[in-house]
């Protein structure tokens, strides 16, 4: 039994995931405090995020993180192929947020984080291992060397949406899509894209526990 599944800490994530309307098991549920417990333990050394107080971590980051799932299965369950062999790119992943909430609750995706920073990559392997999760891995390197192909492309306030496209085009399956979560709706961003990138969701999302904005913007390729 894991002993985190007791604590006030435990409490709240479970309320966050029933307001967010997620189905996830026991274990997922574990894995996800025990990822808390990994974040908050090396962050005295790796200093992954700004974010010290647990609870201020599970709001503003597992919290924010958990609440692009539910779109991100439901985008997965139409998507071409659906099912098969699903790969995400999670760029500028930093602690691993949203990749490592991504492969805890999405078992059937692969998921990849990247980041430029050589300690962040190697927390994700390090997380990888410690929650023996197969289908994440952690990837130092730069975006723009990365070839791909992946169905998916994320990242989670990492830059402006037409650096992100651009950056990571070369990753993107010829189906995939990009998923950017955002705070408030960023209408220059998007008024800046390229005209062969395409919005074709503004998602909007409520996080638990956050008085703040925050939406998914879908965006792909145009044909």
């Amino acid at each position: 039994m894991n002993a985190l599944l007791n604590t006030p800490l435990a409490q709240s994530l479970n309320d966050g995931i029933q307001a967010l309307g997620l189905e996830l098991t026991p274990q997922q549920i574990a894995q996800l405090l025990d990822f808390l417990a990994l974040l908050q333990k090396w962050n005295k050394v790796y200093n992954l995020t700004a974010v010290r107080d647990p609870q201020e971590m599970l709001t503003h980051h597992l919290l924010d993180s958990l609440a692009a799932v539910l779109p991100l299965r439901r985008y997965l369950a139409g998507a071409p192929g659906a099912g098969q062999g699903v790969r995400l790119l999670d760029v500028g992943s930093g602690g691993g947020l949203p990749g490592v909430v991504f492969a805890i609750c999405c078992p059937d995706v692969d998921v990849s984080c990247v980041d430029t920073v050589a300690k962040k990559a190697a927390f994700i392997q390090q997380a990888a291992a410690a929650l023996a999760l197969r289908n994440l891995h952690g990837i130092h390197a730069r975006v723009e060397t990365l070839s791909g192909p992946f169905d998916v492309v994320s990242c989670r306030a990492f830059a402006a949406l037409a650096d992100f496209t651009a950056w990571s085009r070369q990753a993107l399956a010829p189906h995939g899509v990009w998923l950017a979560m955002k705070g408030k709706h960023p209408g220059e961003e998007m008024a800046a894209l390229p005209a062969d990138v395409t919005v074709f969701h503004v998602e909007p999302l409520t996080v638990p526990g956050l008085q703040a904005e925050r939406c998914i913007i879908w965006l792909r390729p145009v044909a």
